[in-house]
């Protein structure tokens, strides 16, 4: 089991980015995902609502830890709170996270990143494309 919260503290944002293998990028949100009974950090989303879409620069988990399950559901959460902030694109970028990670949340090439259109992703009337 785990639990997914918003990291409100910059410190602490910067040293869970550190231990996933990336840096933080000022003004994003960033998402810890961590093991429910011991609060071991697990992985972290690091994303941004810009104008007209919702951007992920990192999906990534602690080196050495290889929970796809946990990955993906963690992946999923991010875009649904860019989705109910009233953005229906999300992007991601290149090097957000493993590659069978991204697509399998949804994403597909897109010229320079990729991205995903999640109308109807997380509210139950259009999940058959998703």
């Amino acid at each position: 089991m785990f639990k997914i919260t918003p990291v409100q503290d910059i410190n602490s944002a910067k040293e869970f980015l550190s231990l996933c293998g990336t840096s933080y990028r000022e003004g994003c949100f960033v998402y810890a995902m961590k093991d429910y009974d011991t609060e071991a950090l697990m992985g972290i989303a690091q994303f941004e609502l810009a104008e007209g879409y919702g951007y992920i620069y990192d999906l990534k988990g602690v080196h050495g830890l290889n929970d796809f399950e946990a990955m993906f559901i963690l992946g999923r959460q991010t875009m649904n709170f860019i989705n109910s902030c009233g953005l229906e694109i999300c992007k991601a970028d290149l090097n957000a996270g493993e590659e069978k990670l991204i697509k399998s949340i949804g994403f597909k090439m897109q010229n320079d990143s990729y991205e995903c259109n999640t109308h109807g992703m997380f509210d139950g009337s259009h999940c058959s494309g998703h």
